[in-house]
């Protein structure tokens, strides 16, 4: 029995494939390039945060940061992923900026008129890993721009006493350190009752933590909807067991990256940060820029 052939020929012929494309491309929603956002650009693959928009070429790029601080300029419009989702990604649009002193991020109020960031010290802040110099950059960058202090990842406290040897701190060289899981006990407890004791310590190195085993649980829950970060049991790594509880992909370094920019970027102020973390950052930022 033949098939009987089909009594609309509309669909027949040369076809405008391209015209199609664009059809379902307008119906995408339109998100603005704002600063912290997580983007991926499809045809290429890279992730990142937005740091940026600009002209060049007679186009507007925007300019994303990776895991590993690298930045590519991609140009704003169609191919981004927000979510997952396939968005249009536009110029984000300037409000009017309203009268009175404004905060910074960190709730601290800002400089009438452009700051310019300021020479750095000899002083830093020191935290354990990149994902803590991350978030301290997001909520206090503007701050420590403006007193020109660097914050500079240990990538692990194990080697803190011989770090601090050799920076050879003093009065005009101090420094600031923050550690993870810093209780009672604990490894990171031992580690700077020992870089306490080196020379030149006293009086030029402050050693502050806050109690959580990862810099991610510094970060309220409730922002990534949650009523509390999952229970990782003892020889499970911290990064991975949060992910798959949470059932995002933890199988590469990649994974991880992702997980954590996702997780980064649900913060917008000091006000989304644990009150164990804010209290420690603040003071470590004053004992650095005490004249």
């Amino acid at each position: 029995m033949s098939t009987p052939f089909p009594t609309d020929w509309s669909s027949w012929g040369a076809q405008d494939v391209s015209d199609r494309r664009r059809s379902q491309q307008r119906t995408l929603p339109k998100v603005p390039a704002t600063s912290g956002l997580e983007v991926e650009e499809r045809s290429s693959g890279w992730v990142g945060v937005v740091v940026g928009v600009e002209a060049s070429g007679g186009m507007k790029l925007v300019r994303l940061r990776d895991y590993d601080g690298r930045e590519r300029g991609f140009p704003l419009g169609f191919g981004f992923l927000v979510d997952e989702q396939p968005v249009e990604l536009i110029a984000p649009v300037r409000s009017a900026r309203p009268s009175g002193p404004q905060r910074t991020a960190s709730g601290s109020f800002a400089s009438e008129g452009p700051r310019r960031a300021r020479m750095a010290r000899a002083s830093r802040i020191w935290v354990e890993g990149t994902h803590d110099a991350e978030l301290v950059e997001k909520v206090w960058g503007d701050d420590l721009r403006g007193e020109g202090i660097v914050v500079e990842p240990l990538h692990g406290a194990d080697d803190l006493v011989a770090a601090v040897r050799e920076f050879q701190p003093g009065p005009e060289r101090r420094i600031g350190v923050l550690l993870d899981h810093l209780v009672t006990g604990s490894k990171e407890s031992r580690i700077a009752a020992e870089t306490m004791r080196q020379v030149g310590a006293a009086g030029n190195v402050l050693v502050l933590g806050h109690p959580y085993v990862d810099v991610w649980q510094a970060v309220k829950p409730e922002r990534l909807g949650l009523q509390a970060w999952p229970d990782i049991p003892r020889g499970t790594d911290i990064k991975v067991g949060t992910l798959r509880a949470l059932g995002m992909p933890a199988s590469s370094q990649r994974d991880i990256a992702h997980g954590w920019k996702r997780i980064l970027g649900r913060v917008r102020s000091y006000a989304d940060l644990e009150p164990s973390l804010l209290g420690r950052v603040e003071e470590l930022i004053d004992f650095v820029t005490v004249p």
